[in-house]
């Protein structure tokens, strides 16, 4: 399967809801160059308050899995690539109705966001994680995710 899946997370604390924080997080981007590599892969950005919002790249063969932690859950049925993502049970606010399955087809991409706020993981303190999913099936090139999507799912929810 000539899958690649970007995993985009961007993560900060309260410093940056407010101005001029949140300006600096609201201007990271949602999609980045892929790497040179060969399909299937993943590529995994971290976007973090601490490091002002500086990328840091990992990239791996293979396709996501739930030992991997990537919370995107992929088969492929009759030529066209099944998506679904599998949001963290430890955000908030809860889902309870969720987007059902993506079906992307080859040549197509889809971009899926979906945000969470996390109790207590920062010293006592709530953070927050935006979640970006681009997956492209077929062929792509080094620069597949950097216009508009095929398909985007957004589950973006109000933060407290």
């Amino acid at each position: 399967m000539e899958t690649v899946v970007q995993w985009v997370r961007t993560s900060w604390t309260k410093r940056s809801r407010g101005h001029p924080g949140a300006d600096r997080r609201n201007a990271a981007p949602t999609s980045f160059r892929l790497p040179s590599m060969r399909a299937p892969f993943v590529h995994e950005v971290f976007l973090n308050e601490r490091d002002d919002f500086r990328p840091r790249f990992e990239a791996r063969p293979g396709l996501p899995d739930r030992s991997t932690g990537c919370g995107v859950s992929l088969r492929e049925e009759d030529g066209l690539l099944l998506v679904e993502l599998v949001a963290s049970p430890y955000g908030m606010p809860r889902r309870w109705r969720r987007p059902p399955v993506v079906r992307v087809a080859d040549g197509e991409w889809l971009r899926w966001s979906i945000n969470y706020r996390f109790a207590g993981t920062n010293g006592g303190e709530w953070s927050y994680r935006l979640d970006t999913f681009n997956v492209a099936h077929g062929t792509t090139s080094a620069d597949v995710f950097l216009g508009a999507p095929t398909r985007h799912v957004d589950e973006l929810a109000a933060l407290r």
